[in-house]
């Protein structure tokens, strides 16, 4: 069984970009990139849904509030990772 290409986020989104300026066919960018044409539309269509969060000031402020709780989530386990050594350590 041929084994699944997997393709990096700067490689979806050049292909994405290059399907919306639409200078080629979208099975001519299947075949510079090496992947099915209806992949190329998908990528397409994900980057056009994402493209108005960018811009958006409620986007940033989710992102902001998504790093605080992922700061604050790394910092209590931390704190769990040392309670445990130092328990260990009692044992």
């Amino acid at each position: 069984m041929p084994q699944r290409k997997t393709h990096s986020a700067n490689t979806k989104a050049k292909a994405a970009i290059d399907a919306i300026r639409e200078d080629k066919t979208t099975n001519e960018l299947a075949g510079i990139y090496g992947v099915h044409p209806n992949q190329i539309g998908l990528w397409k269509k994900k980057i056009l849904e994402a493209a108005p969060m960018i811009f958006s000031r409620k986007g940033n402020q989710e992102l902001k509030k998504m790093k605080q709780e992922q700061k604050s989530l790394y910092q209590r386990i931390g704190e769990l990772t040392m309670e445990v050594g130092f328990l260990k350590k009692k044992l």
